[in-house]
């Protein structure tokens, strides 16, 4: 397979939609087969674990998802019933993580399970503020608010001017999580998304970096910390560290997933930011045919519905 560097003709927008969002299905995929293991347990089991097997403690089939990929379709499926008022209707996406929880998911985590069923009693789009509770899921989902929303030019991009997809990237993280670090982290890799889909480079994404570093240094990835729990901060500076560290998309979730721990989620993460970097023709053939055909047949739909609702294309 030849190597996939910034040097190859840069991939088109719709190839970058379509890389970030079925490397996001497939890091997901991959991870999920070695979530909460560690790296060493990893290594002895695997060697280098970097071919989607289902198993895991979920007991997948092999290509199947877990919520990281089912909550982001939920969000994108909201966007799209929504192109009527702009691709947004923050209630639609209450109602789609309602749907979906009641279609009996394979996994949720305990703050969204928690935001959700409180949006079903009192319908309430805010959850309280906890100091104390700042996971990942409400950053693992908003994909498709990176891919849907009206892009800005890449100047604005990196001085952080992205009105309209920092609300609705807030707004819907808030549905459950009510926590300043997963408000940080869900705009800093929303950023770093949409800057590589506007066709900016490794070193524009440095720079986008440190500056939310600057602004919250919890997140300092350099040198990694170690850390590969479902916490926002570990997630965050591992996916950062893998991506910065690569030289491909293949490399960096392989890299990620094989770090252990959260692995669904950071595996995902990196996936989707590989993905918008490299683009579609990055993703391992192997890794998308053995998806799930439905998510893939689904991802398909919803990258050229996003596409339409961002560009009119």
């Amino acid at each position: 397979m030849p190597s996939h560097t910034d040097a190859v003709q840069a991939p088109s927008l719709q190839e970058r939609f379509l890389g970030a969002y079925l490397g996001f299905a497939s890091g997901d995929a991959l991870g999920a087969t070695v979530e909460f293991m560690t790296a060493g347990e990893i290594r002895a089991t695997f060697g280098v674990h970097n071919t989607i097997r289902g198993g895991g403690w979920l007991r997948l089939k092999p290509g199947q998802i877990t919520d990281d990929t089912q909550m982001c379709l939920a969000v994108g499926d909201a966007m799209i019933a929504s192109e009527a008022t702009g691709g947004w209707d923050l209630r639609c996406v209450a109602d789609g993580f309602v749907k979906w929880l009641r279609s009996r998911p394979v996994d949720i985590g305990n703050t969204c399970r928690r935001g959700i069923r409180r949006y079903m009693q009192d319908g309430s789009l805010h959850a309280p503020e906890l100091h104390d509770d700042a996971g990942n899921g409400a950053l693992m989902r908003n994909l498709p608010v990176a891919l849907g929303t009206p892009p800005v030019p890449l100047a604005e991009l990196l001085e952080g001017h992205d009105p309209v997809f920092t609300q609705r990237s807030l707004e819907q993280g808030r549905i459950t999580h009510g926590n300043i670090l997963s408000d940080a982290s869900i705009l800093m890799l929303g950023q770093l998304t949409r800057v590589l889909l506007a066709g900016g480079g490794v070193d524009d994404c440095h720079r986008v970096a440190e500056q939310w570093i600057r602004q919250h240094p919890k997140f300092n990835f350099t040198p990694w910390p170690g850390r590969t729990s479902g916490y926002v901060v570990d997630t965050v500076q591992t996916v950062l560290d893998g991506f910065f560290s690569a030289s491909s998309l293949e490399e960096c979730i392989v890299s990620v997933v094989n770090r252990g721990g959260d692995a669904d989620t950071t595996g995902a993460l990196a996936g989707q930011l590989a993905g918008a970097r490299w683009g579609i023709k990055a993703i391992p053939t192997h890794w998308v045919d053995k998806l799930d055909p439905s998510v893939r047949k689904k991802i398909s739909e919803q990258v050229e519905a996003l596409l339409r609702l961002a560009v009119g294309q």
